[in-house]
């Protein structure tokens, strides 16, 4: 899938290397989809998922279920 028009937003837990650069960034996109790339090289592919799919992802990191012990 072609990705080149989406809208980007870097992730608000991404942190900063101190060249404005985070280390995600996602993408809604009109087929209902959700893009998900690498800031620091955006040449490479974005991933793919379905809307529930990354439900289930926001979910479980709201839940704590990725939070190391």
């Amino acid at each position: 899938m072609d990705v080149g028009g989406a809208q980007w937003c870097k992730s608000s837990f991404s942190g900063d290397d101190g060249n404005g650069e985070g280390c995600v960034e996602v993408a809604f996109l009109a087929d209902g989809q959700v893009a998900v790339r690498d800031t620091k090289d955006r040449s490479l592919p974005a991933h793919l998922f379905t809307a529930a799919e990354w439900a289930a992802f926001v979910a479980g990191v709201r839940a704590g279920e990725f939070d190391p012990n």
